[in-house]
């Protein structure tokens, strides 16, 4: 029997295919095989997912790989893979793409490019607004100009703009006497035979004098900046339209209520030319958006009012006005707030804080045991670094700490019945407009963001998903004043993401989400259809719907199931893109069966329902072997198992040395669809040998049964047992155990074979084996190894030297108490000269510096610091790579000490009348000294004087007088020194006479 006669085999393989850039490639080739092989495309080691620009085509026996409008990205070679249940074979083919280059080169050439973009304008009401653009382009491009994507001829009047173009590439828009519904995102669309451009531009329209209460804050129509979405409960306001010939006002006023701590919104829907101002107003004052009012223009064009987290404070009569040139309309619907039915205590407080500030809200719920959640908006808050939630008794307290812009908000203290307590936290800092927390759009939609700072001329940042954005034709950048403004125009689902404005050290984020827009899955196959008239066969056909072209499929997937076994499962059979027909052959199934059939199609967005075919069809394989037996060698005494896989499922017998084998408590036989085994208990040493046989249908493989001697085995070891470290010096032992005490077995190291020899000992004892080196040297570091055939052990062996240690130090010489201006020494010894150490001031590690030197002689090291000062105070550390040792050093300013006075200098004799003359010497001349009487502080007087002169301290009395006689202390800090003055006798006057009757008196 020729096993191997289907396999696949090419009858023609692929040639090289030259094409020209943008036309399709068509590689082929030609596969025999039986049974029918199934055919797959690869490139670049990647199956080709055959949708989208790639289809297969089957004619026959020639396979076709279709790949439409080709690019130089396309070219390289191509894999056909071909496998059947027999086989499989692959060959190769080369694309080479011409010309993309030259017509890239043409098209960027030639498509449309900005020269100047236009440029964001700001204006006052009324005022004229113009953008002008320079444009590129061959052919001359053209050119349409939009607003929030929409085409201006849609909004505007005819008579409110006008686009025009000028030599040079000049093009142009005026709209004239601007109105706060004219602010908003204008791009500039160009467009020819070669590609298109798009550059957008921002117009904000200011309110104009007397003009505070009938448009928006920042002089932008709120319409236009995406507000988030949230839960909600709707109430249509009005649905009125403007006319031009007049003016429309309605007076009934419409009731609705909303329960405390839900959303309430309105809808007003005004059409009209030019498009209509609205303003929104709640017993009378003006509503701007903010925390907790939404303005803004929704896609279905209904102008909306969205209060968030009502509260009581909310009751009121809200209005809608529309107006325009032509007219105006009011429209008005009652609020009512309806209390919940358990209520707080004490409600919370709206706060305005500080940015960086601490934020603390507070309330009461009825009773102790009221659990409570805390909500910033529609975000649950968590306990931790950010938030404190505190609960004692009744109280319930939310501590924020260091606030930030995205901080400001609304936040919840909401009861399990669904009571709540609202309070609105304002964060006054840098930033006074925040971002909105989410911002959606649809695909090809303009994202708008809008910030407001305290100051002009701020140094200011955008950033999206970390990196910093800069202006480029559709990513807008501008800033008016205070205000700055960041534009995505044309969006796609690649521009979602976190986007940051920062300016200082405050930020405000919001999270871009685009939405891609829908596309259908294709409708699902009409007019299926069975032919069964060939045996063991089933020729299916279908129709596509006939919508194909509206949602065209890109393939058909075929799925079959088999009936009678009670499973429910379809398996995919095969896939095609264009074909509507297909025939399944019985070689295409795994077991003999009915088989029913099912079709889907399918695209890039999906796949249509299933369509099942009317009728099951019998269906019968042809088995081949898939995998065939394999040789066992199975230790005495274990089972031996044999297993064969086929290409179907059959019935098949198995043979033992050609005796037929039934199953009983030795052999056991198994069948599980492809898969046939056989299972022999305990094998024997009679059955070494023996031939397996498996017989079925013309089926018919064999394999031997060997019969393998125990196995030496070791036992396991400890991770400590394997992993030696070991210091210089020591005994190695290395020890394991066999399960055979008669097993030989080999030592080695790094993979050498080791003998016994002086200083290694190889001992073999029982079923102990050990190797023992007597003394560890590094050059002993490596793996060794125990081979025993059947087994191997491994032991890694690392030598390390000794510990560096030091020597201990008494703790008198590691306690250091030095004086400021001395020399600072700390000295340690190690037991290894070659010992590294660092040392360390309380913690950190000393680097070389002037005046501190780390020195090393012999076995001692060193830290020396020339002149101590007051900063070298604390804990020193020495440390090497095993030890440690510490110096606890004190620096101290050093006392103030008196030179000494022989005691007959300091024992004082003088006659009364002359001066007394009191001197010492201290250590440090600026040294702060008293001089005292007995207890007695002296100051200087008329009479007695206190001198300081360098280190000499002096007391001086001009007249010494009986009284005088006493002790006299000079003190300092840290020292005193004493003297004893006795004054003898009384002072005495001289009298002189003269001639001429002066007198002129003196004294000793």
């Amino acid at each position: 029997m020729d096993v191997f006669g289907g396999a696949p085999r090419f009858l023609a393989y692929p040639r090289p295919v030259v094409v020209q850039s943008g036309t399709d490639a068509v590689l082929k080739c030609q596969i025999g095989g039986d049974p029918r092989p199934a055919v797959i495309w690869e490139s670049n080691n990647i199956k080709i997912d055959t949708q989208g620009r790639y289809r297969v085509f089957e004619d026959g026996n020639v396979y076709n790989l279709i790949i439409s409008s080709v690019t130089s990205e396309d070219s390289g070679q191509y894999i056909c893979k071909a496998k059947n249940s027999i086989g499989e074979t692959y060959a190769a083919a080369t694309l080479k793409v011409e010309g993309e280059a030259q017509e890239l080169e043409v098209r960027e050439e030639n498509k449309p490019r900005f020269l100047i973009k236009p440029l964001s304008t700001r204006v006052g009401r009324g005022d004229d607004a113009v953008f002008s653009c320079k444009l590129w382009g061959n052919p001359r491009p053209d050119v349409v100009w939009e607003k929030d994507g929409r085409k201006l001829h849609e909004i505007f009047e005819s008579t409110h703009f006008s686009v025009g173009c000028q030599d040079g590439g000049w093009f142009q828009l005026k709209i004239f006497k601007t109105r706060a519904p004219d602010g908003g995102v204008y791009t500039c669309k160009a467009r020819n035979e070669f590609g298109e451009g798009l550059a957008g531009a921002v117009l904000l329209v200011d309110a104009g004098p007397g003009q505070g209460d009938d448009g928006n804050r920042n002089g932008y129509n709120n319409s236009h900046w995406k507000a988030q979405q949230g839960k909600q409960r709707s109430g249509r306001l009005m649905s009125n339209r403007l006319r031009d010939d007049g003016m429309t006002k309605s007076t009934k006023v419409k009731m609705f209520a909303v329960t405390e701590g839900k959303h309430a919104k309105f809808r007003c829907f005004v059409t009209g030319k030019p498009k209509p101002e609205i303003i929104w107003r709640k017993d009378g004052r003006l509503i701007l958006s903010g925390r907790r009012y939404l303005c803004y223009e929704d896609r279905e064009g209904y102008f909306t009012l969205k209060v968030l987290y009502c509260k009581q404070k909310d009751n009121g009569v809200y209005v809608c006005a529309a107006s325009n040139t032509a007219g105006q309309t009011l429209s008005a619907v009652h609020l009512t707030v309806k209390e919940p039915p358990v209520r707080f205590k004490q409600p919370l407080i709206d706060l305005e804080v500080w940015e960086r500030d601490l934020a603390v809200l507070e309330c009461e719920v009825p009773e102790d045991s009221v659990p409570i959640t805390w909500y910033l908006e529609d975000r649950r808050l968590q306990p931790g670094a950010k938030y404190g939630m505190e609960e004692w008794g009744t109280k319930r307290r939310l501590t924020i700490r260091d606030i930030g812009v995205d901080d400001d908000g609304i936040y919840l203290c909401e009861m399990p019945d669904g009571g709540r307590s609202i309070a609105e936290v304002a964060v006054k800092g840098t930033i006074v407009r925040k971002l909105p927390r989410k911002v959606d759009v649809l695909e090809g939609e303009n994202a708008a963001f809008c910030v407001e700072v305290e100051e002009e001329e701020m140094d200011i940042h955008w950033y999206k998903e970390g990196v910093e954005l800069r202006e480029t034709h559709q990513t807008i950048l501008k800033s008016f004043g205070r205000t700055h403004i960041l534009v995505f125009v044309n969006t796609n689902p690649q521009d979602s993401g976190l986007v940051m404005f920062f300016v200082g050290r405050s930020k405000t984020s919001s999270q871009l989400r685009v939405k891609a827009a829908k596309h259908s899955p294709p409708s699902c196959p009409v007019s299926v259809q069975i032919n069964t008239e060939r045996a063991n066969a089933a020729l299916l056909s279908w129709v596509p719907a006939q919508d194909s072209r509206k949602n065209p499929p890109s393939g058909f997937v075929l799925e079959r199931q088999e009936v009678g076994t009670g499973s429910q499962e379809w398996l995919q059979c095969l896939t095609t893109d264009s074909a509507t027909s297909v025939e399944i052959l019985g070689d295409s199934v795994p077991c003999e069966a009915d088989y029913r059939f099912r079709i889907c199609s399918v695209n890039k967005y999906g796949k249509s329902n299933n369509v099942e075919f009317p009728r099951a069809v019998h269906l019968v394989p042809v088995a081949r072997i898939q995998a065939p037996l394999q040789d066992a060698l199975v230790p005495e005494g274990q089972d031996a198992c044999f297993t064969i896989e086929l290409s179907a499922s059959v019935i098949g017998t198995w043979f033992l040395n050609g005796t037929q084998l039934q199953d009983d408590e030795r052999y056991t036989t198994r069948r599980s669809r492809t898969h046939q085994s056989l299972r022999i208990r305990g094998v024997r040493e009679t059955d070494n040998g023996a031939e397996i046989t498996f017989i079925a249908y013309g089926i018919r493989d064999s394999a031997a049964l060997y019969i393998q001697a125990p196995l030496v085995k070791f036992s396991p070891l400890s991770e400590m047992d394997r992993n030696k470290f070991i210091e210089e010096g020591n005994p190695i032992v290395l020890y394991c155990e066999l399960s055979d005490p008669a097993a030989p077995v080999h030592w080695y190291k790094n993979g050498v074979e080791l003998q016994t020899t002086e200083g290694l000992h190889i001992q073999s004892e029982g079923t102990m084996r050990r190797i023992v080196i007597q003394s560890a040297e590094f050059s002993h570091s490596g793996v060794y190894c125990c081979d025993a055939i059947d087994d191997v052990i491994r032991f890694n062996v690392e030598v390390e030297a000794p510990p560096v240690k030091f020597t201990p130090l008494p703790d008198e010489e590691r306690e250091r108490a030095i004086h400021t201006g001395s020399r600072m020494e700390l000295q340690c010894e190690l037991s290894d000269l070659s010992g590294t150490v660092h040392w360390y001031k309380d913690g950190s590690k000393l680097l070389p510096q002037s005046g501190v030197e780390m020195l090393s002689d012999g076995l001692s090291r060193m830290l020396v610091v020339d002149v101590a000062d007051f900063i070298h105070s604390g804990l020193y550390s020495c440390k090497t790579k095993g030890d440690a040792i510490t110096f606890n050093v004190d620096v101290t300013v050093p006392p103030v000490k008196f030179s000494a006075i022989p005691e007959q200098l300091r024992n004082k004799t003088i006659e009364a009348g002359c001066p007394i003359v009191l001197q010492c010497v201290v250590s440090d001349p600026e040294a702060q000294v008293c001089w005292y009487k007995g207890p007695t502080q002296l100051l200087s007087n008329a009479e007695l004087e206190i001198q300081s002169e360098g280190h000499t301290r002096s007391l001086v009395i001009q007249f010494a007088e009986p009284g005088h006689s006493g002790v006299y202390s000079c003190a300092s800090e840290d020292d005193t020194m004493e003297f004893r003055v006795e004054i003898r006798g009384d002072p005495y006057l001289f009298v002189l006479c003269s001639n001429n009757n002066t007198t002129v008196t003196t004294s000793c």
